[in-house]
């Protein structure tokens, strides 16, 4: 059966999964990861996107987007032959790097976003990497935090949903992703309600489809 086209329209919102070949890593070292940033940046600069949340793990990545005009098709193919060409380089190495098509499900923001980026910022601590988000360097829970500034990264619109005051939106923020620690893997993040590429209700489903023209 022939894959469903990629759904698209200016302000949708994803979840991004890139996982490694095979299982294979993609981050070696904090060089990697330097230049996976640098490329994010980028790649922010150029197709006017917005990045919500991310985790950077050992052999997969999270990231959760919301578009412009650019179809998030161009921007992970940017993305990911920009970073496989420099890891190939740098190991010395040739052939894919990430496993096939990546993994994308788009979102109802209203109703899913926040929890989105708690399941993403919580993802080292499923992992049993760390015992809380706080500890894991390679996501986005820092700069929600207000520990570390990134100007590349959106945080204004998670933030405001907790509060217009952005000390207490933080302290808030903190307090619902420390409550998600013991969530386990959730199905819908990874396959969505609808079509296995939408998570959202019927209504949700029936009114991105037609903003898609599909």
């Amino acid at each position: 059966m022939a894959r469903k086209p990629r759904v698209h329209y200016p302000g949708a919102y994803f979840h991004v999964i890139l996982r490694g070949n095979c299982g294979q890593d993609v981050f070696f070292d904090r060089q990697d990861r330097s230049k996976f940033f640098f490329l994010l940046q980028e790649g922010i600069e150029k197709y006017h996107y917005c990045l919500h949340a991310y985790c950077l793990m050992t052999n997969h990545i999270h990231l959760a987007v919301q578009v412009g005009e650019i179809p998030l098709s161009r921007i992970m193919q940017n993305l990911s032959f920009r970073y496989t060409r420099y890891l190939n380089l740098r190991r010395k190495q040739t052939g894919h790097l990430f496993q096939g098509r990546y993994k994308a499900i788009l979102i109802d923001a209203d109703s899913f976003l926040m929890e989105l980026v708690r399941y993403i910022h919580n993802n080292p601590v499923r992992a049993g990497m760390v015992r809380s988000p706080s500890e894991y360097p390679w996501s986005s829970h820092s700069i929600y935090s207000g520990k570390v500034s990134v100007p590349w990264m959106t945080t204004e619109w998670v933030l405001a949903l907790f509060s217009s005051n952005q000390c207490r939106a933080i302290m808030l923020f903190e307090e619902f992703v420390h409550a998600g620690r013991e969530e386990e893997y959730r199905k819908e993040f990874h396959q969505g309600t609808i079509e296995g590429r939408i998570l959202g209700d019927d209504h949700f489903g029936e009114e991105v489809l037609v903003k898609a023209s599909q």
